[in-house]
């Protein structure tokens, strides 16, 4: 039966003021629940039940792992960076996220990360605000997405100080749910300093690196945020939204619009003098679905990074 016909039959027994009232009701429910119906369904990329959950590092698949290096190493500019531990890269095959396949070079060789460890920041944020000790106001959100998509130094300077500083920020990095920083496990994730000249610089631990990272660090964290597990799913969502769309075209970017232009990318880079990094969760139809971070030591290091994309997406077998 038609919801008009429904509608009548209450309204014969209104009123006339009743019935203008009870119509005008009737359409603003219907115009909202017509609103609801056209907002776009966000999904975590990879949806994956707890019993079938596995934790990234007892994912290691050696036939990936050795074509990972076999790879890397017929570039001979690779191969002497990677023997010097000036290079590192990190890649996780998602194709089937209940069963991820992990490939990793330097894996735990802690290097300067410039601005990647920003993503370190932005979970802070999050946990925060899980928390209640922090608003997600709309200055908030802004700066997590600049801090993220432009990479600014000042709104990362400014959450910092938001979430309580950087010990608040590393607290979070080493805390067990998360463990993206591991003295054990040759560190990871690390903010050291606010990004700006002013204030105190606290060195990781192991390295003595203020803006610090590892691969396999950086892997994890981008395999916990797209299987709902940085806070909470929800979180999860909030912060694969504000790395989408990225805002700097270059590394990884400048390959992937290429080779893969329909694929939605997740992504954080860094940047500093001959210190170049890059990571990004590339999510596209069918097979390319993974997972890469790359680290360089080198003035041509924003070049390799960019060339790393089709080594990369060969090793996958495509």
């Amino acid at each position: 039966m038609s919801r008009w016909f429904v509608v009548a039959g209450i309204l014969s027994g209104f009123t006339t003021l009743k019935k203008h009232l009870f119509f005008l009701l009737f359409i603003l429910l219907c115009a909202s629940a017509s609103a609801q119906a056209a907002l776009p369904v966000v999904e975590l990329p990879a949806i994956v039940p707890d019993s079938l959950w596995q934790p990234l590092r007892e994912t290691i698949d050696d036939s990936l792992q050795k074509r990972l290096e076999a790879k890397l190493n017929k570039n001979k500019t690779w191969m002497g960076l990677i023997k010097k531990k000036q290079m590192a890269v990190g890649l996780v095959d998602m194709t089937d996220p209940e069963n991820p396949r992990f490939a990793r070079v330097n894996g735990l060789s802690m290097m300067y990360a410039a601005s990647l460890p920003k993503i370190a920041i932005l979970l802070a944020a999050f946990v925060a605000i899980e928390e209640g000790r922090l608003k997600e106001t709309p200055e908030v959100v802004k700066d997590m997405n600049i801090m993220i998509r432009k990479s600014s130094n000042t709104a990362a300077t400014r959450m910092i100080d938001r979430v309580g500083g950087i010990d608040s920020v590393n607290a979070v990095m080493m805390d067990p749910r998360y463990e993206l920083y591991d003295q054990s496990l040759g560190g990871g994730l690390w903010v050291g300093k606010r990004y700006a000249k002013s204030g105190a610089i606290h060195r990781d631990p192991l390295k003595s690196i203020s803006h610090g990272a590892s691969v396999t660090q950086v892997c994890r964290f981008y395999y916990l945020m797209a299987t709902g597990r940085l806070v909470n799913p929800e979180r999860s969502l909030e912060m694969l939204k504000i790395m989408s769309d990225p805002g700097i075209h270059h590394k990884f970017v400048h390959s992937l619009e290429e080779v893969a232009p329909t694929a939605t990318l997740y992504r954080k880079s860094g940047t500093w003098q001959r210190w170049h990094a890059d990571s990004v969760l590339v999510w596209g139809k069918q097979w390319r679905r993974y997972i890469l971070v790359g680290m360089v030591e080198d003035p041509r290091g924003g070049l390799i990074l960019e060339q790393l994309v089709k080594s990369v997406e060969e090793v996958l077998g495509h």
